[in-house]
């Protein structure tokens, strides 16, 4: 059977009978990966009762009905588990984890977000790293309170990878 070269979504051939099954095949598995939502990632066990429409990543060794699909999307459907492979940047929402957990081509990441700058309500809240800032030191004549404010907006701006170390 001919298939999607990124999902595996099954083909019709010219002159294939019964084309409603590769259709409805086809659509089983689309169904799961538009805006694919997952119950949980590696769960310990096949769930026992899944609801169709329910999925899951599988775990890097499976057991038991998915065997033999390490690290695929497992999505139950009225006619049994339905698998599709993640491809390098696949990804989707895990209601357990409540965050997005992306596919790097070799394992599932959970919680990783990668930008060069971020926007809240439109407003840039943080771009790249800034270079290091010196803390107050030495002088005749300090404030202590400031010393220690200022010393701790820069603990908490290193801490957040805001600026270097």
């Amino acid at each position: 059977m001919s298939t999607t070269p990124r999902t595996g979504l099954p083909l019709l051939v010219a002159g294939q009978s019964q084309k409603e099954v590769t259709h409805n095949e086809a659509l089983a598995v689309a169904d799961a990966l538009l805006m694919p939502v997952v119950q949980e990632a590696n769960p310990a066990t096949v769930p026992n009762s899944p609801a169709a429409g329910q999925c899951w990543i599988v775990g890097s060794s499976p057991t038991g009905a998915w065997q033999g699909h390490a690290h695929a999307i497992a999505c139950w459907t009225d006619g049994g588990w339905r698998f599709v492979s993640p491809f390098n940047g696949f990804r989707v929402w895990s209601i357990t984890d409540g965050m997005y957990i992306l596919f790097d081509g070799a394992a599932w990441v959970t919680g990783i977000a990668n930008a060069s700058v971020y926007h809240v309500d439109g407003i840039r809240v943080v771009s790249a790293r800034q270079a290091a800032i010196a803390g107050p030191t030495g002088g005749s004549v300090i404030d202590s309170e400031t010393r220690i404010a200022v010393n701790a907006i820069l603990a908490a701006l290193r801490s957040h990878g805001l600026i270097a170390v």
